[in-house]
């Protein structure tokens, strides 16, 4: 299958704007949805180190993946498969998000960034990483239509209706874990934000995921062919 040199781009800039966020070290990956049946995955490398030029991989979403991706694309074929509003996945590595998680929570919606999220992200809560197909069915059933799910002590996925929004979203999750720790930290007191209220805060207006995109992904090689 053809895939154009800007949507290989997009998945390249994607891939590295998480690694130099700190969303991901070694391990993680990133997705656009090319087609129905089809999207283009980033190469199997630290996603920091995606080089200039470097292809993802193009991999069904449904079937065997292709020989060289990671086992845990898995659980994009399964997100793909079951919500066809969704364009774009990340499975990332979110310091803050992992320390949460050890203690078996996520992230409150305390703050604006936190809204997107609410009432919270859902918690898998099993630390073996993904390897079957059964095993991302259930984690992506449970994650249903929520735009994150955590896992323990083993970073979190995110999904949206583009690559660049799943970005976004990544370092917003991040941040609402690094607010729900603080706030632990502080004695676990503080307003949570209404549920009324999450749904007028967590908006796509003004340019919202536009510009941070264009701050995550500023001083990327290949950002002028975007």
């Amino acid at each position: 299958m053809l895939v154009s040199e800007q949507t290989q781009v997009l998945v390249r800039m994607a891939a590295r704007a998480i690694g130099r966020a700190n969303l991901a070290h070694a391990y993680g990956h990133c997705s656009t949805r090319l087609d129905e049946d089809h999207f283009l995955v980033c190469a199997a490398r630290p996603m920091g180190l995606v080089r200039v030029g470097e292809a993802g991989t193009v991999v069904p979403v449904r079937g065997e993946l292709p020989e060289g991706v990671l086992g845990e694309v898995r659980i994009h074929q399964q997100i793909y498969a079951t919500r066809p509003e969704i364009g774009g996945v990340c499975r990332t590595m979110p310091p803050s998000v992992m320390a949460l998680a050890t203690l078996g929570a996520t992230p409150l919606p305390r703050h604006g960034f936190g809204t997107y999220f609410a009432p919270q992200p859902p918690l898998w809560d099993d630390i073996q990483l993904l390897r079957s197909d059964e095993q991302a069915r259930q984690m992506v059933a449970q994650m249903g239509k929520a735009a994150a799910i955590v896992m323990r002590g083993n970073g979190a996925v995110v999904a949206a209706e583009t690559l660049e929004k799943a970005v976004g979203l990544t370092w917003y999750l991040e941040d609402a874990a690094r607010v729900e720790l603080a706030v632990r930290a502080c004695g676990g007191e503080g307003p949570v934000i209404s549920a009324e209220d999450c749904a007028k805060r967590a908006t796509d207006a003004g340019r919202i995921f536009e510009r941070m995109w264009e701050f995550l992904t500023a001083g990327d090689p290949e950002a002028e062919a975007q």
